[in-house]
């Protein structure tokens, strides 16, 4: 008996400018698995982490790498912050489509009161070819109101030069930690439909964890909710509403694990998957291999 599958968004469903439509169909539609599913390569790592994720696979601390990566594996898009967009984009421009990250931190500093500061702009993102623009939101963060605020002016931007936002919405700071913490599912229940209510065209999250014992501290009902992973994803997706959803893959895993978890988060409603160090962290060849078989996956999620 076949599964039936949670139906999801589509760019037929939003309301949308001629701009953000026109982009959004090339980042669904002509590239990646170009059948309405996004597929994209994160590489922003090198800010918010700083090498220390390259020295597992030394050749990815060239973007070039993930570049080609990007485009022999046929990713729907590359995720990078100014400087490298700048300094490498060029020779792949209208070959691999760009999400210019607007804002960015390290890992240096305490997390207990988060906030990433915008280093690039929505005009940047429009100059280099960009076809949408990716924002990290710390829902939680004590710092949330100046948050929202810079938020806003990047929205304004946005739908003023007809760019989509794809919301990177993480659950963060001390009253996240005492609350189940970031990847319970009430954070990431949360965080989506913040992103949704804010104005984001895109979410990113987390798959939610599920754990009985740090359960126990997040809010009514969460707490005394018995919920498996697919439902609490579906419920995820649906708190997102005519956002579309992509689930991230976090810290690198074994195959296995990258494809489960890739195929939950499309059977539960997502309209794709943004992975980057379950990719680029592998060695060239087997990198490449593991992003035909996400895309090949993908191909099963037409909408």
């Amino acid at each position: 008996m076949a599964m039936t599958r949670v139906k999801r968004p589509t760019l037929a469903d939003l309301d949308l400018s001629t701009g953000k439509r026109t982009r959004l169909h090339r980042l669904l539609y002509s590239f990646g698995p170009a059948n309405g599913t996004l597929m994209f390569l994160p590489i922003d790592q090198g800010l918010e982490h700083g090498p220390r994720d390259f020295f597992v696979n030394p050749p990815s601390k060239d973007p070039d790498f993930q570049l080609r990566l990007a485009e022999e594996g046929g990713f729907s898009g590359i995720v990078f912050q100014y400087g490298i967009a700048e300094k490498y984009m060029s020779r792949y421009a209208g070959k691999v489509p760009l999400v210019l990250k607007l804002n960015g931190k390290t890992e240096i500093p305490s997390d207990k009161q988060p906030i990433s500061p915008c280093i690039a702009t929505v005009e940047d993102a429009v100059r280099l070819g960009a076809d949408a623009v990716g924002y990290t939101l710390y829902v939680g963060s004590p710092l949330q109101a100046e948050d929202f605020t810079q938020f806003r002016h990047v929205r304004e931007d946005a739908d003023r030069y007809g760019m989509p936002v794809i919301v990177w919405a993480y659950p963060r700071g001390e009253a996240i930690d005492a609350k189940g913490g970031r990847d319970s599912f009430y954070a990431v229940d949360y965080a989506a439909r913040v992103a949704n209510e804010l104005g984001a065209d895109i979410v990113k999250v987390n798959v939610p964890k599920i754990n009985p014992e740090k359960d126990q501290a997040t809010p009514a009902p969460y707490n005394s909710m018995n919920i498996t992973t697919e439902d609490a994803v579906r419920q995820v997706v649906e708190s997102a509403g005519r956002t579309l959803v992509l689930f991230s893959g976090g810290e690198k895993q074994d195959e296995d694990d990258v494809l489960s978890k890739a195929r939950v988060a499309m059977e539960n409603g997502a309209t794709g998957i943004i992975f980057g160090r379950n990719v680029w962290q592998r060695p060239y060849d087997e990198a490449l291999t593991l992003a035909g078989e996400i895309r090949a996956m993908l191909k099963d999620f037409a909408a």
